[in-house]
């Protein structure tokens, strides 16, 4: 059984709502992106604040706890109120460390389960290739689309349903590096055909694995139209980041 619920983390690019006629789409996708780029401004803040907050308690605390030591060790006797009260003061320094701690990892979490997008899987964080501007290219005829889908599929038709049957993530992204041709609209749409001759023969489970592997070419091609770049140089990328 293919496992689908990597797919729930994922959030579709700005251009793949329906919008209505009389909406300024490219201004609402503008919009939306920017909103977007906003929170997720606003998290790295907060996460940057929380940090400073728990180091800076941290330096504290390891300040307060030498001063203990210095005394202890200087004269504990005559010293013992202000011990007593640097003792009370690691108390509470403790007791916030703990606190920023545990927002941290509340962030953690949160950050963990936040939807991807073009800009968290193009962060530079997770990128290892090195992206090449897609040229601007002219729209195919109907026709001419037809000629290459064919042309591509009689020459590469066995690479294609290889990879179609892989299962893991691994496995998959070696075998896009080997081959990287595949990474182009022509396999996204046989597997799809694909799907849908094995749906016909009532061979589910082949269809449902087959199906993830066209999901996971269709979502290659989106990225990579997103950030107006050839496919083939951030197919790493996504899978970097999915596993």
């Amino acid at each position: 059984m293919v496992d689908y619920s990597v797919w729930d983390h994922i959030e579709v690019s700005d251009d793949e709502d329906e919008t209505h006629p009389n909406i300024d789409t490219a201004s609402l996708f503008r919009w939306r992106h920017q909103a977007r780029v906003e929170r997720m401004e606003q998290f790295q803040k907060e996460k940057e604040e929380l940090d400073k907050g728990c180091r800076e308690c941290k330096r504290k605390l390891a300040e307060c706890q030498k001063k203990m030591k210095e005394l202890e060790v200087a004269d504990p006797e005559s010293g013992k109120g202000e011990l007593e009260k640097l003792q009370a003061e690691a108390q509470q320094l403790k007791n916030e460390e703990k606190s920023w701690e545990n927002k941290l990892e509340e962030l953690r979490k949160k950050e963990k389960n936040m939807p991807w997008n073009v800009d968290t899987l193009s962060k530079d964080g997770f990128s290892k290739s090195v992206f090449n501007v897609k040229p601007e290219e002219k729209e195919e005829t109907e026709e001419q689309k037809e000629k290459k889908h064919k042309t591509f599929v009689e020459r590469y038709e066995k690479q294609i349903k290889h990879f179609g049957m892989l299962r893991r993530w691994d496995d998959s992204q070696k075998y896009l590096s080997d081959n990287p041709l595949l990474v182009c609209e022509e396999t996204a749409n046989y597997l799809v055909i694909w799907c849908i001759d094995l749906e016909v023969e009532e061979k589910h489970a082949l269809m449902e694995q087959v199906a993830h592997q066209a999901i996971v070419m269709q979502f290659i091609l989106e990225m990579a139209k997103s950030l107006k770049v050839d496919p083939r140089a951030c197919f790493r990328q996504f899978f970097t980041k999915i596993k």
